[in-house]
């Protein structure tokens, strides 16, 4: 592995920074990892390849609009008739497992 050594600086709005950083921690990273695999990544696709996101939770069926709700519930009835779906017990076990 090369000896990490060279120092990037870079100035930025500081809520920027703040958030970002808060999230980077959250993914369990730190900022120069982030910083050196996104280097690594541009030498290797030639350009800026990635964004790093956290997924937004789900919203509970209290703060769901009737519209929102109905077309949740529209794409999982496809989703069964499509066969794209799963048995309940699996989807258990699978939810259980990262417990």
């Amino acid at each position: 592995m090369a000896v990490k050594s060279a120092n990037v600086t870079a100035r930025v709005e500081p809520d920027v920074k703040t958030e970002a950083e808060a999230i980077i921690a959250e993914l369990g990273l730190s900022v120069s990892a982030v910083i050196n695999s996104l280097y690594k990544q541009i030498i290797l696709k030639n350009g800026i390849p990635y964004t790093l996101t956290i997924p937004s939770a789900p919203k509970a069926r209290d703060e769901m609009t009737k519209a929102e709700f109905d077309a949740m519930m529209e794409t999982g009835l496809n989703q069964v008739k499509n066969g794209e779906s799963i048995p309940a017990e699996q989807a258990f076990e699978e939810l259980l497992k990262g417990i």
